[in-house]
């Protein structure tokens, strides 16, 4: 057996030129989405997804701006800038770019951000409503792992979906996901005893450790699927996922790679919600 790779690049394109349909139908109505994100600080990571994400909107018709920060700003400050936006009208979607100085609380931060406009779907409102399965703004790369199983009619009901990771941007909210979706659920993370034990019988297994190439063959059962999340840099420059892709795909039916899998969907996730919420805040 060797596995179908889910594209997320081919996938993504795909789903912004449908996206770039739909913001051409609101311009007509005299309604243009806008995104705005806030980066505090020098990150360079941070300013390279911040980049692709103005790309990205670019491409669908979406008009975005980003409020660059230095790592010196307070909390207040930051929050107060946060209020305004609440209050723009002209604004749909704001995003603040994480991870965040250690002085400016996140949980802070996130709160603040009124959830209509959460387009990254941390609100604890907007987590409240997926948790019980209302209608709302997702957690973009969760939203896109869904996505993707989906665009290959993966079933997802009644299989047995294990979760590494516990994670509130990933772990969880993947997990919350699946279980919406009707598979029966089990999160694995750090202190796990027998790890093995639980991704052998997963039919899907979400990867999000961090962990370059931790999940290889021996972790698998026969025609599982796979989705990597993860993301490592390494020594050479090259980038790798958590999944040993290579030995991997020689048992697995369907896997994503690293780069060109998870990732791209997640940013198309964003301006899904970003669109979603010029939707709701216009009445469109």
């Amino acid at each position: 057996m060797s596995a179908e790779v889910i594209n997320g690049k081919d996938l993504s394109y795909e789903l912004k030129q449908e996206m770039k349909e739909e913001v051409n139908v609101l311009k007509h109505k005299g309604l243009t989405p806008h995104l705005t994100v806030i980066i505090v600080g020098d990150n360079p990571a941070s300013k390279s997804y911040v980049r692709g994400k103005q790309k990205a909107s670019d491409e669908v018709g979406i008009s975005s701006d980003v409020i660059e920060l230095p790592a010196s700003t307070s909390e207040e400050e930051l929050l107060q800038i946060i209020t305004e936006l609440n209050n723009d009208s002209t604004v749909h979607g704001i995003l603040v770019q994480l991870p965040l100085p250690e002085h400016i609380r996140e949980e802070s931060v996130i709160v603040s951000i009124d959830p209509s406009k959460d387009v990254d779907g941390f609100h604890p409102v907007n987590i409240g409503r997926m948790m019980t399965g209302e209608d709302t703004f997702l957690p973009c790369t969760p939203a896109g792992i869904i996505t993707m199983l989906k665009s290959k009619n993966i079933e997802i009901s009644g299989k047995h979906a294990v979760v590494l990771g516990r994670s509130n941007i990933v772990g969880k909210p993947v997990g919350q996901l699946l279980l919406n979706e009707n598979a029966t659920v089990t999160y694995c993370h750090s202190r796990t005893n027998d790890l093995k034990a639980f991704t052998k019988q997963a039919d899907i297994l979400v990867v999000a450790l961090g962990i370059p190439e931790m999940i290889n063959d021996t972790h698998l059962k026969e025609g599982a699927v796979v989705i990597d999340v993860g993301i490592n840099r390494l020594d050479d420059g090259s980038l790798t996922g958590d999944v040993d892709f290579d030995r991997a795909k020689e048992v697995t039916s369907y896997i994503t790679p690293v780069p060109r899998g998870v990732g791209p969907m997640t940013i198309t996730m964003l301006l899904k919600n970003t669109i979603k919420a010029a939707r709701g805040l216009s009445g469109n």
